[in-house]
């Protein structure tokens, strides 16, 4: 039976003080590890001076012979999760979460559209500028119907997708990069691993959010590849990216506090509080409307910059726009039904995002015992 293989890592610390409480000399000084290594290949011998600790870890090799059986799969099937590629199982969580909380707050999303979007159209017809909440229900359901209330869904749940997926992967992958070098992530790095994660997953959907707009809110329209034909033939392949700096501006700090201040409340709570459910959900709604309250101004222009004909070409030039037209609270017209959408939203995503990260922490764990429990049959 082949041996297990040991790993005996040297590393040296920058920067790493000794402490100064001692009578002695630190270990560090006088210390010395002589090592004589034998293996198939040959022997190796060598030392070691100045160094602060020292940790050995077993490399294992998990042979077919200690894999789990399917009897023992069925009578453990979290285990069977550590078998789906971690990457894989939060993609998938991830799209499942968003298209179900998509669909879900559909209704919302559509009447804070037509709010937010009404001013502009009502410069093209015979119409007042302004459409509150309640005669937002109204006239969709006179005009269209109950699907009235879901029109624009199916781009929004295929966007949801990707979006989910990249976002969530690239927050993990940001916080990596911009870990300081004592392994620590400040606010600051958070702030940042946010709003990059946040403007890399709008980038590779923005067409699918402007397609979803221009169905949900323009007349006429009843299939999404209608409307991508309509916008290439008449407005060319620029029309997929209008708005886009304003989205991109408009979503970092939005993503940014989000996830910062999630991540921050979750792990300021006690220990026996943050592996709970309701905690996650609490935290989330907490997170989703401090976002929402500082950034939903630069989400009303970005969709009014989005529309046919509108007349605004930059965001210094769409604000002070739309206060002239309907005054500050022109920049909030939506806000009820976006907060309503949003917070159950953003509380399901993060939600399960957790929920999901903890069960394959759990299946690995579990995995590995069964292993573990093979192994030490084997050896009896």
């Amino acid at each position: 039976m082949r041996e297990d293989k040991a790993i005996l890592r040297l590393e040296n610390i920058p920067g790493l003080a000794p402490l100064g409480a001692t009578r002695d000399e630190p270990l560090y000084r006088n210390a010395r590890l002589i090592y004589n290594l034998n293996n198939n290949n040959g022997s190796s011998s060598g030392s070691a001076r100045n160094f602060a600790c020292l940790s050995m870890a077993e490399k294992r090799e998990q042979r077919r012979d200690f894999a789990p059986t399917p009897a023992q799969l069925l009578s453990h099937p979290l285990a069977a999760l550590a078998y789906v590629p971690r990457d894989a199982a939060i993609f998938a969580a991830g799209a499942i979460a968003g298209a179900a909380a998509k669909t879900v707050t559909a209704p919302l999303d559509r009447i804070k559209l037509l709010m937010q979007t009404h001013g502009v159209r009502a410069g093209q017809e015979s119409a007042k500028k302004a459409i509150g909440f309640v005669e937002a229900i109204v006239l969709i359901g006179k005009e269209e119907g109950i699907k009235g209330y879901w029109k624009g869904n199916l781009p929004q749940v295929i966007r949801i997708v990707p979006y989910s997926a990249v976002q969530l992967f690239a927050y993990e992958t940001y916080k990596k990069l911009f870990r300081g070098k004592d392994g620590e992530l400040s606010v600051i790095a958070r702030l940042a691993a946010g709003a990059c994660a946040g403007m890399t997953s709008t980038f590779i959907t923005y067409p699918l959010d402007v397609l979803r707009l221009r169905l949900a809110v323009e007349p006429g329209y009843r299939r999404m590849s209608e409307v991508a034909l309509t916008m290439l033939r008449e407005e060319g392949v620029a029309s997929f990216y209008y708005g886009l700096v304003p989205s991109l501006i408009g979503i970092a700090p939005y993503i940014a506090v989000n996830f910062c201040i999630f991540d921050l409340v979750k792990r300021a709570l006690p220990e026996k509080y943050r592996q709970k459910t309701q905690a996650s959900l609490l935290t989330a709604l907490l997170s989703a409307a401090a976002a929402t309250l500082t950034c939903y101004p630069l989400d009303t222009v970005r969709r009014q910059m989005q529309m046919r004909g509108t007349p605004y070409k930059s965001v210094l030039e769409a604000i002070p726009g739309i206060i002239e037209r309907d005054g500050v609270i022109g920049l909030y017209r939506g806000f009820v039904p976006n907060a309503l959408k949003n917070l159950p939203n953003s509380s399901i995503r993060l939600t399960t995002f957790d929920i999901v990260k903890r069960l394959i922490a759990a299946s690995e764990k579990e995995l590995q015992k069964i292993v573990d429990e093979n192994r030490q049959k084997e050896k009896l």
